[in-house]
């Protein structure tokens, strides 16, 4: 069985050609045309659109409210939209992701975080996850003994104080593990490894469900 996962704040696909990896129908939801987005696509606000027909759905809001690379006093100026986005997961009755930045993690319950280097890719990368329901499933530590290439907006730090190596656009696309994205994409996508992992998890929460039923 093939399960439907609609995946909200898609922008150009990052999270979505992991989950496509993993084995989901994916549709993307953005408020902005995706002209690179390679699945289905809805030009839509992500709280309102309709969310009925899904088997679950994954949800990165805009990070920037909560990323160290906004000065403090800039952050205010973009929108808090965690909680209300957990609010229409939450009545959909069914399993969902909400993903953002280190910054957000105390906005999270129970998150865990996943690094590049937990892929073998060359970049750190870490982003924070809530799962519902939860999954237990170790993963090896963070390898933070190298020096990774930089895929980031603004600036040669990381938010963690590491230094980052700067890099051409090719070698962030390789070191991301996506192909097709220009540099302004990139900047905001995570990973495919990453929804990749955490989507299998989800076919388990999904298969486990379906034989209970």
């Amino acid at each position: 069985m093939t399960y439907r996962i609609l995946d909200l704040f898609c922008c150009a696909g990052g999270a979505s050609t992991g989950l496509s990896r993993a084995g989901f129908d994916v549709t993307g939801v953005d408020i902005r045309p995706q002209k690179h987005y390679p699945f289905k696509f809805i030009q839509a606000d992500a709280l309102s659109v309709a969310l009925e027909g899904f088997d679950c759905y994954w949800a990165s809001p805009p990070c920037q409210r909560y990323s160290e690379l906004v000065p403090v006093d800039h952050r205010d100026k973009y929108p808090d939209l965690i909680d209300p986005i957990r609010q229409r997961l939450v009545a959909t009755g069914h399993p969902y992701v909400i993903e953002n930045v280190d910054g957000a993690r105390r906005l999270l319950k129970n998150p865990f975080r996943l690094c590049g280097t937990q892929f073998s890719l060359n970049v750190y990368r870490h982003r924070w996850f809530e799962l519902v329901p939860e999954v237990l499933d170790l993963m090896p530590p963070c390898d933070h003994s190298k020096t990774p290439v930089k895929v980031s907006g603004r600036g040669n730090k990381h938010i963690n104080g590491v230094r980052n190596r700067s890099a051409t656009v090719v070698e962030k696309r390789e070191a991301m593990g996506i192909p097709y994205m220009n540099l302004a994409e990139l900047t905001e996508a995570i990973p495919p490894a990453y929804s990749e992992y955490i989507g299998r998890l989800l076919i388990s929460i999904l298969d486990n469900q379906r034989g209970k039923s």
